[in-house]
């Protein structure tokens, strides 16, 4: 074995070591039976300095100690090893033992034999992984130092990349994952624990969210550590002052800060949404760390924006179920409205039929008897003297004849009154607007007629809980008798207004108004007003009477008022729904 006065000792530089200082150092592992060789290896790199990293060496004095050693200290970066220790091959067995049952290919294995000749170096470099070979009388301590160097920076950049090929392992099995949430706050979750696992420490984070581009506003999505805080239920304590202003400083530059124990992400979207992540960590990141956080941000970008589309596509189609709910729910109402309306047209149609038959039979005789009596009375008349006692006869029963016919025609009136008279509502919620504008339509062209002008003044929110169907009627019918009993060019006005307790809908004419005459009879039955068409119309009496049966099963009331300057108000006052809230 070599003695210590074989290693030439490097000269002592004071620079940049008090910083080393703080800095992990590089493990380089001796293993030599010889404590000579120890000390002077120790002697030989007292002083050496990589990178701003010092040695630290770790000694064992037999391959089985040295098995111990690494086992106990995975990150030695260089072994200095001798071949010949408890056996002859007590060194090889040592390498077999750190590549194949440790797994450790970083370590940087150097040979240092004293009897070449019993480990040729051919033969050793071949079966063996080891990275090289000295003679022990050759290493002197510049050798030493050229040999440390390379190895060290062979080993550095061995675990370089065995740092990125985990970095962009733990990327790749993150980025499925990433793009599965479909809820943003699940997906702030799991980027921090993405990044403290790519980075591999054990760090405090939160992750924050600004949407719109708003100078001040975000929000916190999760935090991890000391910053849980903010997202507890319990709780949420505002920000630092400092850490609000590192976030906003970070959001302006929109790029990454990589501060003493801070780092600060930027990940931008497609969506318009930023995105900025503060991790708090002891550990200095590396390049290949910021690199790493560099090509993961890229996939936190995608993963952020598949979040928001997917958010997009559940509003979409909710909005489309309610769409379709909505348009059912009207189709659904409208079907319901066409069977009322068919089911009327064929009682109405039945009705008809039995009329039509009770005319043709019940009025037959009265007319046959009238007829007949007329051709005996044009006869009596023919004579001379005329026999005025039989003519007279004759005038009676075609009176009596007459008057019977006057009857049945009141009790087919009465009849078709009964039935009309009969209605059944239907309850749902009526826009009261939308009504008076569909009746105002309809009824315009009457109106054009008579050169009348019909307005229309609504405001929202004016709903009734009724049957759509028999309120038209009900207001078509006021409306009709507007058009009626105005005068040629005369102005009508349709108001539909909401109070705090009804809805009301208005109908003012420009005619003569209503006599105290027309008022105590306004509503019965079979009752004509004192005023006339102003068109010639023919009139029944029976529109007012059904608009109060009408009005009446909805709860409601009619209102009617003369005008100062003539013409007349009805006014139909429904309870009101209660306002739809937003």
């Amino acid at each position: 074995m070599s003695d210590a006065g074989e290693f030439v000792t490097l000269v002592e530089d004071d620079g940049g070591l008090g910083a080393a200082d703080h800095h992990p150092r590089w493990k380089v592992a001796v293993v030599d039976d010889d404590p000579a060789v120890h000390d002077g290896t120790r002697f030989a790199l007292r002083d050496y300095v990589l990178n701003g990293h010092k040695l630290e060496l770790l000694s064992a004095y037999s391959a089985a100690e040295a098995k111990v050693l690494l086992r106990e200290h995975k990150d030695v970066a260089v072994v200095l090893l001798d071949v010949v220790m408890e056996s002859d091959e007590a060194g090889l067995d040592l390498v077999d033992y750190i590549r194949k049952d440790l797994g450790n290919e970083t370590v940087r294995i150097i040979l240092r034999t004293g009897q070449p000749g019993q480990a040729p170096e051919q033969r050793v470099i071949v079966d063996y992984d080891i990275n090289d070979y000295k003679a022990k009388t050759e290493l002197t301590a510049d050798k030493l130092f050229t040999t440390m160097t390379s190895a060290l920076r062979s080993y550095e950049q061995l675990k370089r990349l065995d740092q990125t090929r985990r970095g962009l392992e733990i990327i790749v099995e993150a980025a499925p994952s990433l793009y599965q949430y479909r809820s943003i706050q699940r997906l702030a979750e799991g980027v921090l624990t993405q990044l403290a696992s790519l980075l591999d420490v054990d760090c405090a984070g939160i992750l924050v969210l600004r949407e719109g581009g708003g100078e001040e506003e975000f929000s916190i999505l999760a935090g991890s550590g000391c910053y849980q805080i903010h997202t507890s239920a319990e709780q949420h304590p505002p920000l630092d002052p400092e850490l609000r202003r590192l976030i906003l400083e970070t959001f302006a530059q929109r790029c990454h800060q990589f501060l003493h124990g801070r780092y600060l992400l930027y990940v931008g979207t497609g969506s318009g949404r930023e995105v900025v992540v503060l991790l708090e960590a002891s550990k200095q990141l590396s390049e290949t760390d910021r690199a790493l956080v560099e090509v993961l941000c890229g996939r936190l970008s995608i993963a952020f924006d598949n979040v928001t589309l997917y958010e997009q596509l559940q509003r979409a189609n909710s909005s489309l179920e309610e769409r379709v709910a909505r348009r059912t729910a009207e189709l659904t109402l409208a079907n319901e409205r066409l069977q009322a309306q068919w089911a009327r047209l064929r009682a109405a149609n039945a009705f008809k039929t039995e009329i039509l038959g009770k005319v043709a039979h019940d009025l037959k005789n009265p007319l046959s008897v009238i007829i007949g009596r007329t051709e005996i009375l044009s006869e009596l008349i023919a004579e001379s003297p005329i026999p005025i006692e039989n003519a007279k006869a004759q005038v009676a029963h075609i009176q009596n004849s007459a008057q019977r016919l006057t009857d049945m025609v009141d009790n087919l009136i009465a009849d078709a009154m009964a039935d009309a008279l009969d209605i059944s509502i239907r309850r749902e919620t009526v826009d009261l607007v939308t009504l008076a504008a569909d009746v105002v339509d309809a009824n315009r062209p009457l109106a054009e007629q008579k050169q009348q002008a019909i307005s229309l003044t609504g405001s929202s929110g004016a709903t009734a809980a009724g049957d759509h169907d028999r309120l038209r009627d009900a207001l078509d019918n006021l409306l009709s008798n507007a058009i009626k009993y105005s005068p040629i060019g005369g102005p009508i006005s349709v108001t539909v207004e909401r109070t705090d307790h009804e809805a009301l809908i208005r109908v003012r004419d420009s005619g003569p108004g209503l006599s105290p005459e027309d008022t105590s009879r306004l509503f019965g039955r079979f009752q004509r007003l004192s005023a006339k068409p102003t068109g010639g119309e023919s009139s029944t009496g029976l529109g007012l009477s059904i608009v109060k049966r009408i009005v009446d099963l909805h709860g409601g009331r009619i209102i009617v008022d003369n005008g100062p300057g003539g013409g007349a108000t009805f006014t139909i006052a429904l309870p009101a729904t209660p306002p739809t809230s937003h």
